[in-house]
C-alpha cells in the first residue's frame, strides 16, 4: 500500500493506492481484465508465441492464442475518490513463476482468474496465495460457449475455504471487472482487520 501525494485543490488527505495482483493459468484472460478496467493505457509485455515455446506452453483449449505475457501487465483504476488500485497481471506459464515473489511484495490481495474448461490451471495460483496468506478471490471468466457453473460448485471443486469469494465475470467488460476488484478490496479489508485484531488480543 502506498500513499499518493494530495492534489492541488487544497485537499490535504493523502490518496491511498493499493497493489492488486491478477493471476491464473495460461490464456485465462489476465491481460484482458487489466486492459478492460484500466483508466490509463495498460503496460503490456506480450510476445508472440514461438515454435520453441510449443514444447513448454500448453495451448490446449486456447488454440487461438497467439501472444503471451512474459513479465507482467500493469494498469490503474480509481475505485472512488482517494482510492486507486494498481493492477499487476502475472505471467501464467510455469517458467515465469520466479517473477511472482517480486510482484507479490506489498500486495493487498489477488484476483485468481479461472476458466472452468481448464479449472486445474488455477490450482498453482490458489496454492501460492493460500501458502503466503494473501487474501484472494476466484473470478470465473465466463467464456462464450463454455458450460456455466455455480459459484458454489467452483468453490467445492477448488476445495477453497468457505469464506473465499467466488464470482462470475466477463474479463472483457469493465463494469464486470470492476465488481470483481471491489469484492476483493472488501474481502481483503475484512481479512486484514481480523488479523490485526487477532494480533492485539
Amino acid at each position: 500500500m502506498v500513499s499518493e501525494p494530495s492534489d492541488t485543490t487544497g485537499d490535504t488527505t493523502a490518496a491511498l493506492a493499493l497493489k492488486i495482483l491478477v493471476a491464473g493459468g495460461f490464456g485465462v484472460g489476465k491481460t484482458t481484465l487489466v486492459g478492460a478496467v484500466s483508466e490509463i493505457r495498460p503496460l503490456r509485455t506480450e510476445e508472440l508465441l514461438s515454435q520453441a515455446g510449443q514444447l513448454v506452453d500448453d495451448t490446449d483449449g486456447v488454440d487461438q492464442k497467439v501472444t503471451t505475457t512474459v513479465a507482467m501487465d500493469f494498469g490503474r483504476i480509481t475505485i472512488r475518490s482517494g482510492l486507486s488500485l494498481y493492477l499487476f497481471g502475472t505471467p501464467g506459464q510455469d517458467r515465469f513463476w520466479f517473477l511472482w515473489d517480486e510482484l507479490a511484495q506489498g500486495a493487498l490481495g489477488a484476483v485468481v482468474l479461472a476458466d472452468t474448461r481448464r479449472l486445474e490451471d488455477c490450482f498453482p495460483a490458489v496454492d501460492y496465495f493460500e501458502h503466503r496468506h494473501i487474501p484472494f478471490v476466484v473470478a470465473v471468466n465466463c467464456f462464450a460457449g463454455s458450460r456455466t457453473h455455480a459459484a458454489d460448485d467452483v468453490l467445492n471443486a477448488l476445495d477453497l475455504d468457505r469464506g473465499t469469494p467466488v464470482v462470475l465475470c466477463d474479463a472483457r467488460d469493465r463494469d464486470s471487472g470492476k465488481e470483481v476488484l471491489i469484492r476483493l478490496v472488501e474481502y481483503a479489508g475484512r481479512m486484514h482487520t481480523a488479523r490485526l485484531l487477532d494480533s492485539v488480543s
